[in-house]
């Protein structure tokens, strides 16, 4: 027997007349009977029931178990351990403190997560040899490093399609379909649990899917992944008087932002090709804030300013096109029609304003109306400028630089901001004709004036109560530090002086989970605009501020100031029902309101941010049409 095998007897392996035995190569024959070889197979990991201490201390940080009594006998003792939630106490009971600390965990988490099968909360089985005396801390317990700030939840470690993963059994996601119609090309993830839907969208099915998945932990869970929830190290987020938290509940922004953008779809369709746009914005009204029966107030796109060239003496070109202002405009132009219900006894009960039976103004809104903007972006000026992927939080390296903060203007026909200079704050209607660029203050700037003297403006401010927005949602770079100051931080400890019931209002933040992509296609020089009531969508030329066709937009100073004064002729309860002066002076006449915009720019003085930069006075030397 050779080792190799038996050997052909050829000639190739013949030599000099003797056989030469050469061994062949060495080769694997399976057995006859051999069975063959298994394939590997991935089996999917069937997922354990997961601890219910550890699960809790993910969704809440920094909780305490506390011991709160043993019974029974020394040789079978009953422990009682309570931890609190959210203000609530919950107790768990077991014959040793690790099952009584898992079963407090287990009562915490059923009262807010509703568990299919309540498989994931099957409490851990003790071993056969268990001491029943033993102070073993669980390996998942709360670490002593957790941070969290007045006792406010942090964002889970855990990504969010995990985290439902684990919470849930039945998480199916599906891509529905791709939408184009969005700025940019746009994934749609829809995810189902236990028969409810979620959606998410983004640039990527990843990101569309994490978006599906925070938007169903934020509804089913109460977990957010805000970057409100817990403010960065040395954020001055102040705790507000009403409200423990400046954070918006996630649903709700994701409800106002679905609602505006839904919105913005029905009233483009039929002039699709004016669908473009940078920056989209709305206002949503909730009355008790019920979203369920939320209405979209107006929706606006638009990011130009008018040419200095166009400037109008009668009000009659808008100034400014950016979408959020547009959309404050278009609130304006509602406020003014649910004053015109009042003059009309069969539908002032339809209004949302009231007479004000014990204050200086005539009219007040109805209790729980509240008015929530949705910008796509962070609004220009001081609330964008910083760098998203940089942390720029904390002690500036360079105290001396006034980098935060500062008044910016936006440029005349072009895009983005710069500081104001230290001046009187005065531009000259000659100087602009002459080639000076026109400017404007920044959006962030302006609604951080909103958050004083509201958003209702001068003229309607001898009329009702000051209204301020109750919310501020964001569709991407929200950064809560820069977002705060910008919209009303930064003349928070200047501000004084304020006749009431004018006040520094400090409104909700959040961010939308469908994040918008930053989109690089160059901004249209055109605006939609839409108030509800109207039939259809304006289209005005930014640069010209009148509409496509040349005509006066609906939303002017010189519209307001006509519907100003049919309300001053027929609105029940005016003491002065004419108005003889132009429009400049009429405003000047409110003087409350004056007070409270001069004390603001003060405040910005104090300060040393910059002068407020006014536009030329002959802007609002006109009077009513007859």
């Amino acid at each position: 027997m050779f080792p190799y095998g038996p050997v052909a007897n050829t000639s190739e392996n013949t030599m000099n007349g003797y056989n030469r035995k050469v061994p062949p190569k060495r080769r694997y024959e399976m057995p006859k009977y051999a069975a063959p070889p298994k394939k590997k197979t991935c089996k999917e990991r069937i997922p354990q029931p997961k601890n219910t201490v550890a699960m809790l201390n993910e969704l809440r940080n920094g909780l305490i178990y506390k011991l709160e009594s043993q019974t029974g006998p020394v040789h079978a003792p009953l422990f009682t351990i309570s931890v609190e939630v959210d203000g609530q106490k919950y107790m768990g009971q077991g014959r040793s403190k690790k099952v009584a600390r898992i079963e407090a965990a287990a009562t915490a988490l059923r009262s807010f997560i509703q568990f299919k099968d309540g498989a994931v909360l099957s409490p851990l089985k003790p071993s056969g040899n268990l001491d029943f005396t033993s102070d073993e801390h669980l390996e998942n317990d709360v670490s002593k490093s957790a941070i969290t700030v007045d006792g406010q939840k942090k964002v889970p470690d855990k990504g969010p399609v995990m985290l439902l993963y684990e919470l849930y059994n039945d998480v199916n996601f599906e891509c529905i379909n791709i939408d184009s119609a969005q700025n940019n090309c746009r994934f749609k993830m829809t995810v189902t649990i236990n028969e409810k839907k979620f959606d998410g969208t983004g640039p990527s099915k990843k990101l569309a899917k994490n978006a599906a998945a925070k938007a169903a932990l934020a509804s089913l869970c109460n977990i957010s992944y805000s970057p409100m929830v817990v403010p960065q190290k040395n954020v001055p987020l102040p705790i507000d008087d009403k409200s423990s938290s400046m954070e918006l509940p996630q649903i709700h922004a994701d409800a106002i932002g679905r609602l505006v953008l839904e919105k913005f779809m029905e009233v483009i369709k039929g002039q699709e090709a004016y669908s473009r746009r940078k920056v989209l914005a709305g206002i949503v009204m909730t009355e008790n804030m019920n979203f369920f029966e939320a209405k979209v107030i107006s929706v606006s796109t638009g990011t130009k300013c008018v040419s200095g060239e166009h400037m109008s003496v009668n009000g009659a070109v808008l100034n400014d096109s950016h979408a959020e202002i547009v959309s404050r405009r278009c609130l304006l132009k509602f406020l003014y029609a649910q004053l015109d219900l009042q003059c009309n006894q069969a539908t002032a009960y339809q209004s949302i304003f009231v007479r004000n039976t014990d204050g200086q103004y005539p009219y007040k809104l109805k209790s729980g109306v509240h008015f929530h903007l949705y910008i796509n972006t962070a609004p220009c000026g001081d609330a964008r400028i910083f760098s998203p992927h940089e942390n720029d939080t904390g002690v500036d390296k360079h105290p001396n630089r006034k980098a935060r903060g500062q008044l910016r203007t936006k440029i005349e026909s072009g895009e983005g901001t710069i500081p104001v200079k230290s001046s009187d704050g005065i531009q000259t209607w000659d100087g602009v004709l002459q080639g000076q660029r026109l400017l404007t203050m920044s959006c962030s700037d302006k609604i951080a004036r909103w958050n004083i003297v509201g958003i209702q403006g001068s003229l309607l401010s001898s009329i009702i109560e000051p209204v301020y927005l109750h919310s501020i949602v964001l569709g991407s770079l929200l950064h809560p530090e820069h977002m705060y100051r910008a919209v009303c931080g930064r003349i928070e400890k200047s501000i004084q002086g304020l006749p009431p019931p004018y006040h520094l209002n400090k409104p909700r933040l959040a961010l939308v989970t469908s994040a918008e992509p930053r989109n690089q296609a160059k901004a249209p020089n055109f605006g939609i605009n839409w108030t509800i009531g109207d039939v259809e969508l304006e289209v005005v030329n930014s640069l010209t501020g009148r509409t496509i066709g040349g005509q006066v937009s609906r939303i002017t100073k010189q519209a307001f100031f006509d519907k100003y004064g049919f309300l001053m002729k027929n609105l029940p309860g005016i003491l002065k029902r004419s108005v003889t002066t132009d429009y400049g002076q009429t405003k000047a006449n409110v003087k409350d309101y004056q007070i409270a915009k001069i004390e603001l720019f003060s405040a910005f003085k104090r300060e040393d941010l910059g002068s407020w930069l006014k536009k030329p006075i002959e802007q609002d030397e006109f009077v009513l049409n007859e």
